[in-house]
């Protein structure tokens, strides 16, 4: 029985020592709040110019806001232009974008799918139509779904002016309060942003793109001859590839956009199972090499590690142990004086670590939800009792993280209906405080 209980001790102390940094993290986030009020705004030396690329697969009912959130920007117009690939549209998402005045790109490929195959594209017809990848300073990633705040091209030009070639921002919700795994969705997010990036930026190592709401450099864009990353998690490939490469992502507090998450269980799973299969591949593809640059390069040791602890399946080994304690179980089904033995044990081991973790996810969710109480779209109400559903959202991922380790995941569109302009997102952050 000293052996069940080691292995349990060993297993759980190894989990707290490798994901500790996250803790600090929080600690560097509330300090670096209060400095930050102090220092002074900085001061672009230039307004770059950039274009907006927006993969979309039958997105007529949210396209039209997000472009006019874009045409809506606090930047000069003429420096702003927005690029739709409509990728296998069967719908108007193609006519709806030109009305709002974007330039279109229609793509049918039914071989080569996905939003990375998408991206591609567009970057290739920009070569083709301007000459070079470098007609733009820079380009902004976007997902047809999202809307972004009018202050949003503005405050990310900072950031790229300072000389970060790839930046990422704050990704908010568009519907937080519709239920349990919307607001799931939404905390995880605003977690992300306040306290893995922020974090990051203030230690001045890398940050980590998410899926979408950022902005690389054109340069990088013609050094890779257009977009190479086409594995099912596109986005954390990109930052993987980047770090490995030397670059530091930066991170941009003060441009916020605003996403959709999926409203039903079977859309939820659907989209995690793809996350979690993509994060296998790129562990599988940069794992090792992310671990020798580590060692190899002091001054990317923090970057590195921390990005294969993101993609580490820290998951599977927490199930991992609660399946040993199960297996011991059956085995001592057999031998009654045995089974009395291994019961207590066992059902201790399992009992801690489901309870250890709803309080751990419960108070991330909770000082996520104290410190960003303003920013979320949802009311009090709403606020509090995502408190106690977030732990839940959360521990679904178990399932979903040992099914999509053997099964086959392919990409799979999410249908978008969440139709909500910049200005009601204005009028809804007034109303629900």
């Amino acid at each position: 029985m000293k052996a069940i209980a080691s292995i349990n001790t060993v297993i759980y102390t190894l989990l707290t020592v490798l994901y500790f940094y996250q803790f600090i993290y929080i600690v560097i986030a509330l300090i670096g709040e209060k400095r930050k009020k102090k220092q002074p705004e900085y001061e672009p030396k230039k307004l770059h110019r950039f274009a907006f690329i927006i993969a979309a697969r039958n997105e007529n009912a949210v396209i039209g806001n997000l472009i006019k959130s874009i045409k809506a920007q606090n930047y000069p117009s003429e420096l702003i232009d927005v690029v739709v690939v409509a990728d296998n549209c069967t719908d108007n998402t193609a006519e709806i974008a030109r009305s709002c005045g974007a330039i279109v790109y229609e793509r049918f490929n039914k071989v080569l799918v996905g939003k990375g195959y998408a991206l591609d594209y567009a970057f290739n017809k920009i070569k083709e139509d301007e000459g070079d990848y470098t007609a733009y300073d820079g380009y902004f990633i976007f997902d047809a779904d999202n809307v972004i705040d009018r202050n949003y091209v503005r405050e990310m030009n900072k950031t790229f002016d300072q000389g970060y070639r790839v930046v990422t921002s704050y990704r908010n919700s568009k519907n937080f309060d519709t239920n349990w795994i919307t607001s799931g969705y939404s905390l995880w997010f605003c977690r992300e942003a306040k306290y893995l990036n922020n974090p990051r930026m203030i230690l001045k190592t890398s940050c980590a793109v998410s899926g979408t709401g950022f902005l690389t450099s054109s340069e990088i864009i013609k050094k890779n001859g257009g977009w190479k990353c086409n594995l099912l998690t596109e986005d954390i490939q990109f930052s993987v590839v980047n770090i490995l490469e030397g670059e530091k992502i930066g991170y941009c507090d003060s441009a916020m956009f605003y996403d959709e998450q999926p409203e039903t269980f079977k859309q939820s799973w659907n989209q995690r199972m793809r996350w979690s299969k993509g994060f296998y591949q790129v562990m599988f593809k940069y794992g090792r090499e992310l671990i020798a640059m580590a060692f190899k390069k002091r001054q990317m040791f923090v970057s590195c590690y921390d990005m294969f602890m993101t993609l580490a399946p820290a998951t599977l080994l927490s199930v991992g142990c609660m399946l040993l304690n199960l297996i011991f179980l059956v085995l001592g089904a057999h031998n009654f004086t045995l089974f009395k033995k291994v019961f207590p044990v066992a059902m201790e081991s399992i009992g801690f670590a489901c309870v250890s973790f709803y309080l751990l996810m419960f108070s991330i969710g909770l000082l996520t939800v104290i410190t960003e109480w303003k920013k979320i779209l949802a009311s009090p109400k709403k606020k509090i009792i995502s408190l106690f559903t977030f732990p839940l959202f959360m521990l679904t991922y178990i399932p979903i993280s040992l099914v999509a380790l053997f099964k086959r995941v392919e990409w799979k569109p999410i249908t978008h209906c969440v139709s909500k302009s910049m200005e009601e997102i204005e009028l809804q952050q007034q109303y629900k405080q």
